[in-house]
């Protein structure tokens, strides 16, 4: 009794390569292909004139424009251009995060364990060049004690001078007060001079003046 066909057994060794992202060199199959390049003069040329142009500059052909007709070509470093291109993509990357702002979020009545477990996120982020949005929300008759909203985002800013550079005194606006910090090693910020004017002990407002 013949037994079934059940296809081809799978090899768990067997692992496809993964293809390149340009075609380069012999992968080219086109027989006509136009040539661009440093020391080479532009043109269209049988690819296998175009390899050994390639070669003798020990270079590599790479098929940098496929749909074109014919397609183009460039007599490059492959290596050395697949780790340019890496470096700038990661450059463009570094670049999108300094643009980033995290958001930091108090009440006039934030408590030591919350303020330093936001802190502790507030330095990751200026750490990852990240800049910090801190504000106090004010809520109903809160509003009328914003000078402990103040307190607690100068304490904020002073808890991370070693990471960011405050940008200008708290500011508020509606029922909300805000300061930004911005990331030291970013770019200059002329740091603003302050000192907490006043201290917050067993619940009482006390001026530092």
């Amino acid at each position: 009794m013949a037994l079934p066909n059940r296809g081809p057994r799978f090899n768990p060794r067997f692992q496809r390569q993964q293809e390149p992202e340009h075609r380069i060199n012999d992968r080219i199959r086109v027989p006509q292909i136009r040539l661009v390049g440093d020391n080479i003069t532009v043109g269209v040329y049988n690819t296998q004139d175009a390899l050994k142009i390639a070669a003798d500059q020990g270079l590599d052909l790479v098929e940098i424009s496929p749909t074109a007709d014919p397609p183009v070509c460039k007599v490059i470093d492959y290596k050395k251009f697949l780790y340019e291109k890496k470096r700038k993509e990661k450059e463009m990357k570094a670049n999108s995060k300094q643009s980033e702002i995290k958001e930091i979020r108090f009440t006039p009545g934030t408590d030591d364990h919350d303020f330093d477990f936001k802190a502790k996120h507030a330095e990751r982020f200026l750490q990852e060049n990240a800049k910090v949005k801190a504000y106090v929300q004010f809520k109903g008759r809160a509003i009328l004690f914003k000078e402990r909203g103040e307190l607690v985002l100068l304490k904020f800013a002073q808890r991370l001078e070693e990471f960011g550079t405050l940008e200008h005194m708290p500011k508020l606006e509606g029922k909300r007060m805000t300061i930004f910090i911005a990331p030291k090693k970013v770019k200059p910020v002329k740091p603003v001079n302050f000192q907490v004017p006043f201290t917050c002990l067993n619940g009482m407002i006390i001026s530092n003046k």
